[in-house]
C-alpha cells in the first residue's frame, strides 16, 4: 500500500509539472515577441534575489539560453547556461560576493539570480544558442554602502527630491514589510530605490512610466553625473505591534505536568523552534543567516531575551560595531569573544522560526616546540635582527677607528747634532 501511495504521488507530481509547463506555454502563445528588441527596466537592492521571466519565445523553442552584457554592443558577453538545458543551483550554498556564474539558476525559462551585487547590473537577454534574442532586461542593482536610513520613531525624515537642470531624482518606496515580531514590539521596514525623471533618456529602454527609470539604468545618458551619488537608495524603519496567531493549546493535564517539570528543573523555557549548535573560535568573524529568509523578508534577531532592534544594531548606526545587522538581514559578529556565547533567535515574517546556540570555547595556551612553524619563524626573525644589529655595531666601530686613525697628528723627531761633543778637563 505504501508503494502504491508513493507511485500515485509521483504520478501527481508529473501531472502538475506538465500542467505548469502547459500553462507557461499558453503565456508564450498570448504574448508575441517584439519586432525590435527593447530592454525592460527593473531595479533591486544589493543582496536581493530576483527572477527574470522570458516573457516570449517561439513555440518550437524548447529551451532558452540567457546572456549577460555589461554594456550594450559590448564584445564581452557571458553565457549563463550550457547549451543542453538548465543549470540548477542550490540557493542555500550561495555566498554573497561570489561570481555571477555561481549565483544563478534557470527554472521554467526564467533566470533567477541569487544575492545580486552591484556588479550584476547590465543587460540580460533571453534567446537561443544560435544567437536569436527574444526578450531583454535592463537590470539595475543599487548598492547599499551609501544607503540612507531614516528611523521614523526618532523624527527622522526620508530624502527630499533632487532637482537638476536636465533631470529630477526621487525615491520610489516599496510597501511596508510585515511586523518582524509578534506579541512584542517589532519593527517594519520600507525599501526605497533611486529613480530619475528626464526627457533625455534613451528610447530603447522600456519603463513603467514615460521618461522615468532607475538611477543606475543604461537608459541614462553617459553625460549625466553619477546619479546614485546625488541621491542614494534609502530605508525607512518604524515600530509596530502585531498579535501572534493562535496556536493549539495542549490539554489541561499535559500543561500542568509541563508546569511542574519547569518549576522543579528551574531551567529557562526555550522557544519550541529548531536550534542549531555551533562552536566558533575566539577573535574570528561570524555571519548568521535566518533559514528561508531573504533581504526582502521581515527578519528580526534576539540574543537570548534581548531584542536586537535595528534602531540600535543596524549597520552604520554607530561606529566600530562588533554586533550588527546588515541590509540583507544577516547577523554579524566581529572578533567573537567569550561573552558572545548565547542563543540567538531568528524571526521571519513575524514568527519565531529558528535558534542558533553559539559556543565560544576557551583556548588554553599551549607549549610551543622548536619544530613549530611559528617557533621557526620567530627564531629566524630574531636571528636575522641580531645579525643586522651586530653588523651595524661593527660597522660603527670600524668607521670610528678609521676616522681616529686619519685624524691622529704626526709627531716630528728632534734634530740630531752632528758635531762630536768634546770633554773638558778641569
Amino acid at each position: 500500500m505504501r508503494l502504491l501511495g508513493a507511485t500515485i504521488l509521483l504520478s501527481l507530481v508529473d501531472v502538475l509539472q506538465a500542467y505548469a509547463i502547459e500553462k507557461k506555454g499558453d503565456v508564450f502563445k498570448k504574448m508575441a515577441c517584439p519586432a525590435f528588441l527593447v530592454f525592460e527596466n527593473v531595479a533591486y537592492m544589493a543582496d536581493m534575489t530576483f527572477e527574470l521571466p522570458c516573457k516570449c519565445k517561439p513555440e518550437e523553442t524548447s529551451s532558452v539560453v540567457w546572456y549577460f552584457q555589461k554594456n550594450l554592443h559590448s564584445h564581452e558577453t557571458t553565457v549563463l547556461t550550457d547549451f543542453n538545458g538548465t543549470v540548477i543551483v542550490d540557493s542555500s550554498h550561495i555566498r554573497t560576493g561570489s561570481d555571477l556564474l555561481k549565483r544563478f539558476s534557470i527554472r521554467m525559462f526564467s533566470l533567477i539570480v541569487f544575492r545580486a551585487q552591484a556588479g550584476d547590473s547590465g543587460h540580460y537577454l533571453c534567446g537561443t544558442k544560435e544567437g536569436l534574442f527574444f526578450y531583454g532586461y535592463d537590470v539595475d542593482v543599487q548598492p547599499t554602502r551609501q544607503i540612507t536610513v531614516a528611523f521614523l520613531d526618532n523624527d527622522e525624515h526620508v530624502q527630499e527630491d533632487y532637482r537638476g537642470e536636465e533631470f529630477t531624482l526621487f525615491t520610489t518606496f516599496w510597501d511596508w514589510s510585515r511586523c518582524d515580531r509578534c506579541g512584542v514590539r517589532g519593527e517594519q521596514r520600507r525599501i526605497g530605490l533611486c529613480y530619475v525623471q528626464s526627457a533625455q533618456l534613451k528610447p530603447r529602454y522600456r519603463t513603467a512610466l514615460p521618461n522615468v527609470t532607475s538611477c543606475g539604468s543604461r537608459a541614462v545618458p553617459a553625460r549625466f553625473p553619477s546619479l546614485l551619488r546625488l541621491h542614494s537608495p534609502e530605508v525607512a524603519v518604524r515600530s509596530c505591534l502585531a498579535p501572534c496567531p493562535e496556536k493549539e493549546v495542549p490539554e489541561e493535564g499535559v500543561q500542568s505536568i509541563s508546569n511542574i517539570v519547569f518549576k522543579v528543573g528551574k531551567k529557562p523555557r526555550l522557544p519550541n523552534v529548531p536550534i542549531q549548535y555551533h562552536r566558533q573560535p575566539q577573535k574570528t568573524n561570524l555571519v548568521i543567516s535566518c533559514p528561508g529568509a531573504g533581504p526582502e523578508h521581515a527578519v528580526a534577531w534576539d540574543k537570548g531575551s534581548v531584542r536586537l532592534y535595528r534602531s540600535h544594531y543596524l549597520v552604520g548606526v554607530r561606529k566600530h560595531m562588533r554586533l550588527f545587522i546588515d541590509h540583507g538581514n544577516h547577523l554579524h559578529l566581529q572578533r567573537v569573544r567569550r561573552r558572545d556565547k548565547a542563543t540567538y533567535f531568528c524571526w521571519r515574517e513575524g514568527e519565531l522560526v529558528a535558534g542558533f546556540q553559539l559556543t565560544v570555547p576557551y583556548e588554553p595556551r599551549r607549549q610551543r616546540s622548536p619544530a613549530d612553524p611559528e617557533s621557526i619563524f620567530v627564531m629566524r626573525t630574531v636571528g636575522i635582527c641580531f645579525a643586522i644589529i651586530i653588523g651595524i655595531f661593527f660597522l660603527i666601530h670600524m668607521s670610528r677607528y678609521s676616522y681616529l686613525l686619519l685624524r691622529k697628528p704626526t709627531i716630528a723627531a728632534p734634530p740630531q747634532d752632528t758635531q762630536t761633543p768634546r770633554a773638558t778637563l778641569t
